[in-house]
């Protein structure tokens, strides 16, 4: 399975997944279709699946057009977004799995963003070191989504399921954030050296207009402060008491910044 990361609207990023042999191929979360039509006819592949995380505009936006094309193509979503993503067919819950290719992906229930919000985990296989996780809105490169539907309890406890996958994994987010993420995160953890330099290198990835997708989750677990509520410091730095006022003080910081 190769994954193509496609730019769209400002900072979107869809996912195209294609598996040569049998020159099919899925998308994840398609903010829009032209991205994705021209990919497709580039690789003269067939959209067999897509895959939404959740039902925002940004992420659904390409489902209908999509499936004029290829009106085979199955759309998957959280159980909890019935009525709200463009052509859903299959309607997942937590520890549900789904296929592509040679590749079986987990589903993760990760409500906080929405209170549908889903993730896709492919673990590793023979060959391939890493797996790969599509996590929509809910983690970022160096942050996390708003909590449009959610609250901070559901937040840490779903940002602690992705936090429990292995260092090597993948992160395939939904947006170009990073940058702005990180300086944030060094406001409330300037002792961080992994940070400093992680901000550093960031800033120079983006002034050559590279993309900083996909992430690595070992680095997000050492530099993102929203996978690192229950870190003495910055509970302390943020005057908290406990582990999801910590989370909770430092995203409506976030919003402010």
């Amino acid at each position: 399975m190769q994954v193509y990361r496609l730019s769209a609207l400002s900072d979107n990023y869809i996912f195209l997944l294609h598996d040569r042999e049998q020159n099919i191929a899925a998308v994840v979360d398609p903010a829009e279709a032209s991205p994705v039509l021209r990919q497709l006819d580039d690789l003269g592949a067939t959209l067999v699946a897509i895959f939404n995380t959740h039902h925002h505009a940004d992420h659904v936006g390409g489902n209908s057009k999509l499936l004029q094309q290829f009106p085979g193509a199955v759309v998957y979503g959280g159980a909890d977004d019935r009525g709200r993503i463009p052509g859903q067919t299959v309607f997942l819950q937590d520890g549900d799995h789904v296929s592509f290719s040679d590749r079986v992906a987990d589903v993760l229930f990760v409500p906080g963003h929405t209170r549908a919000h889903i993730a896709y985990y492919f673990a590793p296989t023979i060959g391939n070191e890493a797996g790969d996780l599509f996590c929509g809105d809910t983690l970022f490169a160096g942050g996390c989504g708003r909590l449009f539907e959610g609250t901070p309890t559901q937040m840490v406890n779903s940002l602690g399921k992705l936090r429990a996958l292995p260092d090597e994994t993948r992160v395939w987010c939904a947006h170009e954030y990073t940058l702005k993420n990180l300086e944030f995160a060094f406001t409330v953890d300037r002792a961080n050296v992994a940070l400093a330099q992680r901000l550093a290198d960031v800033k120079t990835a983006r002034s050559r207009y590279e993309a900083t997708i996909p992430s690595n989750l070992g680095v997000e677990k050492r530099t993102n402060p929203f996978l690192r509520w229950d870190d003495r410091g910055l509970r302390s730095t943020v005057k908290a008491e406990n582990d999801i006022q910590t989370f909770a003080r430092l995203r409506g910081m976030k919003d402010q910044f």
